[in-house]
């Protein structure tokens, strides 16, 4: 990702304005052991007190790695009951990347951050027509599949 991802400037300008990004080799103690990294490159989004709240491995170009990076902010923030700060997150990868492969998790969580705003259970089952409509092979349809019963 060094030669290809991480010098594209919209990647460098996103992650520089929205991460305190760290690089360490796969091998450096104490963190490949405290966050349990055993293959690279690993991204680990962290909050402020050092908690995980999303991970990917293997190598992803810079159209994946943005979308990639928002839903690990919107996780966060889902994490941290900041609903609308994700819903806005995830909306933003639907609108701004549907091709990505990030597009049908964040379909996913959005509506379950949906959810979780409003605690009207309808947003689940859009989610889940949603996947239904535009990522019909994706897991996260799988994953959405008790919402159809809604």
């Amino acid at each position: 990702m060094g030669a290809v991802t991480y010098p594209n400037a919209a990647v460098s300008d996103y992650t520089t304005q929205n991460f305190i990004p760290v690089q360490l080799p796969f091998n450096a103690k104490p963190e490949a052991v405290d966050f349990n990294i055993t293959w690279t490159p690993t991204i680990v989004i962290l909050d402020e007190t050092g908690k995980e709240h999303h991970r990917g491995v293997g190598f992803l170009p810079p159209e994946e790695f943005i979308p990639f990076l928002i839903v690990g902010q919107a996780k966060t923030a889902f994490d941290l009951q900041n609903f609308e700060s994700a819903i806005t997150l995830l909306e933003k990868v639907i609108k701004d990347h549907p091709q990505s492969s990030a597009a049908p998790e964040a379909a996913f969580h959005l509506g379950v951050s949906r959810y979780k705003a409003t605690n009207n259970p309808a947003p689940l089952k859009e989610a889940y027509q949603f996947l239904k409509d535009n990522y019909p092979d994706s897991e996260w349809l799988k994953r959405a599949q008790p919402y159809a019963l809604l």
